[in-house]
C-alpha cells in the first residue's frame, strides 16, 4: 500500500499545484472581474480543504498528515500541500453545503460564483485526467445547483430573520433551537422538522410571498417557539439548500 501511494504522489500534483494550474488556465479566458471571483472561490476552497478535509482521510493517510502538519520549519505542510487533486471532489459537498453558508460572510454574487467555479473545476479535473469523468459528474451537477440555490437561500435567511424581528410578540412558553428541515410548504405557512428529535412542528405562519421562497428539503438553523398552541419562527440564522 505504501509503495502504491508513493507512486501516485510522484505522478500527480498536489492540490495546491492543481488549483494554481486551474486558475492560470481560467484567467487566460476570463475578464479581470470574473477572474477575481475565481481566485476568491479557489482561495476559500483551499482554506476549507486545509481546515476540514483531513476528517475524510483513512487511518494511514491521517497519521501521515498529522505528522507533516505538526512538523516545524520547512517540513511543515498543510492538507493541500500533501495530498493530490483526487481529494478535492469528495469535499465539494461540505464546501458548498456548509462552509460557504456557515463559515463565510459572502455576497450573493460570491455564493453564485462558488457554485459556478466548483462546476468548472470538476470538469477541468476530469479533462486533466486527475479524476474519472464519473466522479466529476456529481460534483459538476452539485456546482450548477449551488450556483442557483445558494443566493436564493441567503436571501431567504435574511428575509426570515427580518420577519422574525419585525413580528416580535409575547414570550414563547417553549423554545427550540435546532437545524430544522422544511418538510411541507403551503401558501402562507410551512412545517419544520427538528434534526435533533425528528419531530415535525407547524404550521408556522409566514407571509405568502415569503412561504413561496421556502423549498422542501432546505434546512433552517434558528429558533422556533410555541405561543399558546401555535409555533412561531423566533430567529433564523442560516438556510442550507444542499
Amino acid at each position: 500500500m505504501g509503495d502504491a501511494r508513493a507512486g501516485t504522489a510522484l505522478t500527480r500534483p498536489t492540490i495546491a499545484v492543481a488549483l494554481a494550474q486551474f486558475l492560470d488556465e481560467q484567467e487566460r479566458r476570463l475578464s479581470p472581474k470574473t477572474a477575481g471571483q475565481y481566485r476568491d472561490v479557489v482561495e476559500l476552497l483551499e482554506h476549507h480543504l486545509n481546515g476540514y478535509a483531513y476528517l475524510s482521510l483513512d487511518e494511514l493517510d491521517a497519521k501521515r498528515f498529522e505528522r507533516l502538519q505538526r512538523a516545524t520549519g520547512d517540513v511543515q505542510r498543510e492538507f493541500c500541500q500533501v495530498f493530490g487533486p483526487e481529494h478535492i471532489l469528495p469535499n465539494v459537498g461540505e464546501f458548498l453545503g456548509y462552509f460557504m453558508v456557515r463559515k463565510v460572510i459572502a455576497s450573493r454574487a460570491l455564493l453564485r460564483a462558488a457554485g459556478t467555479v466548483t462546476k468548472r473545476l470538476a470538469a477541468w479535473l476530469a479533462e486533466q485526467g486527475y479524476v474519472e469523468a464519473e466522479a466529476a459528474e456529481p460534483a459538476t451537477e452539485r456546482g450548477a445547483a449551488a450556483a442557483r440555490a445558494l443566493p436564493k437561500a441567503d436571501e431567504l435567511a435574511a428575509r426570515l430573520q427580518a420577519f422574525a424581528e419585525e413580528r416580535g410578540g409575547p414570550d414563547a412558553a417553549e423554545q427550540l433551537e435546532d437545524h430544522f428541515q422544511i418538510t411541507r410548504v403551503e401558501p402562507g405557512r410551512i412545517w419544520l422538522t427538528g434534526l435533533l428529535d425528528g419531530r415535525e412542528r407547524g404550521p408556522i405562519q409566514l407571509p405568502k410571498d415569503l412561504s413561496r421562497r421556502c423549498q422542501v428539503g432546505w434546512t433552517v438553523s434558528g429558533v422556533i417557539g410555541r405561543i399558546g398552541t401555535r409555533w412561531h419562527l423566533l430567529e433564523a440564522w442560516n438556510v442550507y439548500p444542499l
